[in-house]
């Protein structure tokens, strides 16, 4: 099938990363399978090849929406110029908004969240676990990006404008800071020989780090001063209850 041998082909984006055209070659790579029904036009089928392997350079886990809108326009006929145009377009939003959501948001939170259940005394398993989940998430997400860049071609960039993809991205860092705010001073005394967490601290930690979210949500804090809150009154109960 040649939407997955192109998801396939995306796992492998950055292994060709040069500088002259950062993930270009990537990009063609996995365009491919998705260009064989150009394969009875042979003109059209260089033309598009040669356009896919140019400049670009994004997120490489919302590449996949750029890899599918880019090959749908070429299977629509549309000019060279204004697939080229759509290239240039897509790189910096989508660097931009898969840098929010994963850079600054998700992997801050899964790290978090493995942090303190190793400190609750959960063992290994919970990094395991993070592990998984953060690649099933990251696979999910480039799936979804191809989906909708084949669906919608030219119109990709409105299509993820009006997804929860945007909110989320702006709402993942305050809640990856709070989270990490938690887990440097429960990690800290654990390291110290604090001992003996409990379910109840447990519960109550990750009710106040979303209750400080519900808190911030109309008017959020920068993602600093949320892991500084969220630290202090995480470090402040370890105090009391000690």
């Amino acid at each position: 099938m040649p939407r997955v041998r192109a998801l396939l082909r995306l796992a492998s984006l950055q292994a060709s990363y040069t500088y002259e055209r950062m993930q270009g070659i990537g990009i063609a790579v996995a365009e491919e399978p998705l260009l064989e029904p150009l394969a009875g036009t042979p003109e059209r089928a260089r033309a598009a090849r040669a356009r896919s392997a140019q400049y670009f350079n994004a997120h490489p886990f919302l590449a996949g929406a750029a890899v599918g809108a880019l090959a749908k326009a070429e299977l629509d006929g549309e000019p060279g110029e204004r697939i080229l145009r759509l290239r240039t377009a897509l790189s910096g939003p989508l660097g931009a908004l898969g840098d929010q959501l994963f850079w600054a948001g998700i992997v801050p939170a899964v790290m978090g969240v493995a942090l303190i259940s190793v400190a609750a005394g959960f063992g290994l398993w919970p990094v395991a676990g993070a592990v998984l989940g953060y690649n099933v998430l990251r696979v999910l997400v480039t799936w979804w990006g191809l989906r909708v860049g084949l669906q919608h071609g030219l119109k990709v960039a409105h299509a993820i404008s009006e997804s929860r993809l945007p909110p989320l991205a702006a709402r993942a860092g305050s809640i990856g800071a709070v989270i990490v705010g938690a887990a440097v001073p429960w990690v800290a005394a654990w390291l110290l020989g604090g001992t003996g967490q409990t379910v109840r601290t447990t519960v109550l930690v990750v009710a106040g780090a979303f209750l400080l979210g519900a808190v911030t949500l109309r008017r959020p804090l920068s993602a600093p001063a949320l892991t500084l809150g969220a630290a202090l009154v995480t470090l402040l109960w370890r105090w009391s209850a000690a």
